[in-house]
């Protein structure tokens, strides 16, 4: 008996474009829990510790995501991208400015990555000016979807991108605003009262009416 197996050609592409919806999404998450990270929202629900490491994990999803989208964008033969296509920006005869915009994209969120594995070696100052740049990178990420992905025209794609860029655009807006608030400092409980020391409540030795019986003479 014999069975034969069937492989979609257009296998990678189609991996190619999951592995790009997913990073995007990654990204945007990740900038997100950032924001969140350097804010007061939610101060009932948050845990530092928890939020840096969810941070860094998404993070680490979307560096592996479009590793993913690039590598299957080579190994796909129908679309004839390669590895100078994917490294130098306007090298692509396809859309040139939009997969300039998703390379420059790339390096960006490397040099965000590498810092933050670093940054104990490195000056507060350069960090958080490196860090800054991750704005740039969802950007830049999402105009490249927007101009050179073949699902952008899909209604579930557009309703997401909606999302995610209100999102981002309402946390970054809450982001620069706060600096400016004054810092919400805790509420004082009203100090308690003095209780005597019964070895001090009466000042004449404790002898009832000897107090008053002196005022009075």
């Amino acid at each position: 008996m014999h069975i034969s197996l069937s492989v979609n050609p257009h296998l990678w592409w189609y991996l190619s474009r999951a592995s790009a919806i997913v990073a995007w999404l990654m990204l945007t998450a990740s900038v997100l829990w950032g924001i969140l990270l350097a804010t007061d929202l939610f101060p009932r629900w948050r845990r530092t510790a928890w939020l840096l490491d969810l941070h860094r994990w998404l993070a680490g999803l979307t560096i592996f995501f479009v590793a993913a989208h690039l590598a299957t964008l080579v190994a796909d033969s129908h679309s004839g991208f390669g590895a100078r296509a994917l490294l130098i920006p306007f090298a692509s005869i396809w859309r040139p400015t939009a997969v300039a915009l998703g390379i420059i994209g790339v390096y960006l969120l490397v040099a965000v990555e590498v810092t933050s594995l670093a940054r104990k070696r490195l000056p507060t100052s350069w960090w958080r000016a490196i860090h800054v740049v991750s704005y740039g990178v969802f950007w830049a990420v999402a105009i490249h979807g927007a101009l050179a992905g073949t699902d952008a025209s899909q209604a579930l794609y557009t309703v997401t991108a909606l999302v995610a860029l209100t999102g981002t655009v309402f946390a970054a807006s809450y982001r620069i605003l706060s600096r400016d608030l004054p810092k919400r400092r805790p509420a004082r409980r009203p100090a308690r009262p003095a209780t005597p020391s019964p070895a001090r409540s009466d000042a004449c030795g404790g002898v009832p009416g000897l107090a008053s019986a002196r005022a009075r003479s």
